[in-house]
């Protein structure tokens, strides 16, 4: 018994004496953590842009992909360093309130309707936005609502809004809230042929399409611009301000802005820079 008891002794001594110098884990690499829209994941923006930035400035980028509305919760936490989103009027909430420091443009592309090819609301080759969701509506057409919070989700309330329709007192079978983000979205409407609201960027990435197609594009109202904030390190003393600033500058310099510029999928282009755009 004493011989095991040694043992043990022995054991435990070297576990809680810890590492040699020579066993020391290496320190960890810099990185920061943004908390940003599925969109920018979804449509592959990242996979692109962010190894740019990496071996340019030696920092890597871990990102939380979140619909909007989460993200932003994200960042006032304090669980993020920036905020990478694509609803504005909440972006500047955000900073208004205090837990960003300030909002700055990035880039913008559009919102489109896709739909079923055989397009049972009839709807397909359309430009009025408005018209096409109150067609939807009438007809009791399958409309799939991401029904997360995101910014594509905002941007879908706010249409049905423009349409004179009160979604939450009109929606019955045929509107369905998922609670997910835009490629599961995607995927829904694909399996069940219904209607969804996308960014093109997203859509342009998405392989499973099934019958679907873009049924409505063009219309103002679909304009879809992306903001970038750093989250304020007054409110979270932990949050890495320097690096998420070197991240909100190469994004938004001539350098940052043509990495995104570069990003195409069969010759188009997903997202276009307007950093320097005033009022974007």
């Amino acid at each position: 018994m004493l011989d095991r008891r040694l043992a043990l002794g022995v054991a435990l001594g070297i576990v809680l004496a810890g590492p040699t110098v020579g066993q020391q884990a290496a320190s960890p690499a810099r990185f920061i953590t943004v908390s940003s829209t599925t969109s920018t994941t979804d449509s592959g923006l990242f996979t692109h842009i962010l190894p740019i930035f990496q071996a340019k400035m030696g920092i890597e980028v871990r990102v939380v992909s979140q619909g909007t509305g989460q993200a932003l919760d994200t960042g006032r936490r304090g669980d993020a360093d920036v905020v990478f989103v694509h609803a504005r009027a909440q972006e500047l909430k955000f900073v208004e309130d205090g837990f960003g420091v300030e909002r700055k443009a990035v880039m913008y592309n559009d919102f489109v309707l896709i739909g079923p090819k055989v397009d049972p609301a009839g709807v397909k080759g359309t430009r009025d936005i408005v018209a096409a969701l109150k067609a939807v509506q009438a007809k009791a057409s399958l409309f799939i609502s991401r029904g997360d919070k995101s910014g594509t989700h905002a941007a879908e309330l706010n249409l049905w809004k423009a349409a004179g329709i009160d979604i939450e007192t009109t929606k019955g079978p045929w509107y369905r809230e998922i609670g997910q983000g835009m490629g599961a979205a995607l995927n829904m409407a694909s399996a069940q042929n219904g209607y969804v609201l996308s960014d093109r960027a997203t859509w342009l990435n998405f392989r499973n399409r099934g019958d679907l197609d873009i049924v409505v594009e063009g219309d103002r109202r679909l304009f879809n611009q992306y903001g970038v904030i750093l989250v304020n390190p007054a409110k979270h003393p932990h949050v890495k301000a320097a690096d998420g600033q070197v991240f909100i500058d190469w994004i938004t310099s001539p350098e940052g802005q043509k990495a995104i510029s570069d990003y195409r999928i069969g010759g188009a282009s997903l997202f276009f820079p307007n950093a320097t755009q005033p009022g974007a």
